[in-house]
């Protein structure tokens, strides 16, 4: 007797869909809608959505019923498919993340395609079965070969758009060409001091004295003067009478702008041919320009150095940091802002400082070796002698500003650090360290300076307050600052927190001494009140002020408020306190 075998077709049992079902549930879950609701979930959500597209591939392959020859054929197919895909895509996705932006994407996508297939085709013929999963599997990995993205926000999600979209910048050099509209004979004198110098003002600290402004905004709101397109870049601004200064890029040209404060009209342009891209940040410099003197200092992202004419934008003099430093672009690209000291501007490549003479360009000193970072250097003056603190991955060290040489450095390693520090009123300095992707903590040191000798005691170290690449401020013995994408107040006594609240991303901060008030931009745009006191959270009012991904440090001179991001800048006046 013939015992005839039973056909695969026929004897195979259904398929057992509901563990890939509960499985992308859960990856859509974690990866997707958590994060909205707890911004400090995504590193979470990330890891999960890669492990939940493990855990679909172990159920299809183990659990799910299929014939074996789909098992394998499927998850064979998907690693060509993906790894074909990954030399295909857009440099921008290629290179995001630091190389993992497209698997943190494509994987949870072509999860959720796979198991939807898997349901939507249960009851078809196996021969249509597979054609479709061959489709399906092709179709959610070649997608991502159509896309490209504008950068990540600091919670890392990305800004997809089609692959042959027109940037903002592309969209800014079809535009014509604007002539000056500021008559030279109109311009501030040069002898005359800056209203705001540079990064964060007058003394890097984001403070604002001697302005009080309403904060009723539904009875005075601020009043929108102008609003252009500008090029990327994440300057913030120097101003200087009428007249403000910025960085942007311009296609293969690397700018100095000047623009009338008033009208947003351009004044004069400098051009570099350079151009600096990273697929997080995107293009353009990340440096804010120093105004003294009736000239302009800005350091660009690829480590040019120009002197330029403030009333003309005339190139004085240039020099190259790089190479005299021995340091190369960073991955950021270089992003310390320059700070004059006397007769000398000084400029960190990558953790070194180093100094030029303001008239000649002429190298007057170069630092000690640093490690990694992108903060600033900082002019303090701490037991009457002045000093230039710099911080990297290191940790801080300080030089005189006449030679460079060292006067104490303090051993703190970490991410590299990017955030400026905070001298305190009894003379400690706050500084802060970074970790992977995100503030790691805060620190609170005494500076002791005996004769002959400096040395630094830590007072605490607290995670209260994080700060990334989000600048702090200080007032009335507490600080205030993003703790990821949440504002925070820290007591500096003990370091620690008082309240947390109130979403803005990764935004910045300045803060209204006299009246005990934070005006906040938010990583969105939108413009913020929130009082700086420390019993309590208390948002005062918000609006919309810029759309587009926000990390320029906003600047209020008077009553006029200029703000702008790697798409737009725009100027609005605000209604000040009636005495």
């Amino acid at each position: 007797m013939v015992i005839a075998r039973p056909n695969e077709s026929t004897s195979q049992k259904p398929l057992r869909l509901w563990p890939g079902v509960v499985v992308v549930a859960i990856q859509l879950l974690l990866r997707f809608v958590l994060p909205i609701f707890v911004p400090e979930s995504l590193p979470i959500g990330v890891i999960g959505g890669i492990l939940c597209g493990l855990l679909v591939a172990v159920w299809w392959l183990f659990f799910s019923r299929a014939p074996w020859s789909e098992r394998l054929g499927a998850l064979a197919l998907m690693v060509v498919a993906m790894v074909a895909t990954s030399h295909l895509i857009d440099v921008s996705l290629a290179t995001g993340m630091m190389g993992l932006e497209f698997p943190i994407y494509s994987i949870p996508v072509l999860s959720l395609a796979f198991v939807g297939w898997a349901v939507a085709t249960r009851r078809l013929s196996v021969g249509l079965r597979r054609v479709t999963m061959v489709a399906t599997i092709l179709l959610a990995c070649g997608v991502w070969t159509l896309l490209r993205t504008g950068g990540i926000t600091s919670a890392g999600v990305a800004d997809l758009t089609w692959r042959w979209a027109e940037t903002p910048e592309q969209r800014l050099l079809v535009r014509a060409a604007e002539a000056p509209a500021v008559p030279m004979a109109v311009l501030p004198a040069a002898g005359t001091d800056a209203d705001w110098p540079g990064f964060r003002g007058p003394h890097r600290d984001g403070v604002v004295p001697g302005v009080r402004i309403e904060t009723n905004w539904s009875a005075s709101p601020p009043v929108e003067l102008w609003r252009r397109p500008i090029g990327p870049g994440w300057s913030s601004f120097a101003v200087h009478g009428h007249l403000l200064y910025t960085q942007e890029q311009r296609g293969e040209d690397e700018v100095v702008a000047c623009y009338d404060a008033t009208t947003g009209k351009p004044v004069w342009a400098h051009r570099d041919a350079a151009r600096f891209w990273e697929s997080n940040g995107g293009a353009g410099p990340r440096a804010t320009p120093a105004v003294s003197n009736g000239r302009v200092y800005a350091f660009g992202a690829t480590g040019i150095l120009d002197a330029l004419d403030a009333r003309t934008g005339a190139l004085l003099w240039s020099s190259h940091p790089p190479a005299d430093t021995d340091t190369k672009v960073p991955g950021w690209g270089f992003a310390g802002s320059p700070l004059v000291a006397g007769d000398l501007v000084i400029v960190a490549a990558v953790g070194r400082l180093a100094a030029y003479d303001i008239a000649t360009g002429a190298r007057r000193w170069v630092g000690p070796v640093g490690g990694d970072g992108y903060s600033s250097p900082q002019l303090f003056t701490i037991d009457g002698v002045a000093q230039v603190l710099q911080l990297s991955s290191q940790g801080a060290v300080s030089v005189a500003p006449a030679d460079g040489s060292l006067l104490w450095q303090y051993p703190w390693h970490s991410g590299p650090r990017i955030v400026q520090p905070a001298l305190i009123s009894n003379g400690d300095l706050l500084i802060s360290a970074s970790g992977a992707g995100g503030g790691a903590n805060m620190r609170r040191l005494a500076v002791i300076h005996k004769p002959g000798a400096w040395t630094l005691e830590e007072r605490w170290t607290s995670v209260g307050l994080k700060p990334y690449f989000n600048d702090f401020v200080v007032h009335d013995g507490h600080a205030y600052g993003f703790d990821g994408s949440i504002l925070a107040c820290i007591d500096l006594q003990d370091g620690k927190r008082k309240w947390k609240g109130g979403h803005y991303g990764s935004g910045q901060l300045l803060l209204l001494s006299d009246q005990g008030l934070l005006l906040v931009l938010s990583e969105q745009g939108d413009l913020a009140l929130v009082a700086a006191a420390p019993d309590q959270f208390t948002e005062l009012a918000r609006l919309p002020a810029i759309k587009g991904k926000t990390w320029n440090h906003p600047v209020l001179v008077g009553d006029l408020l200029l703000v702008r991001n790697s798409e737009e800048m725009a100027a609005f006046r605000l209604a000040l306190q009636k005495l």
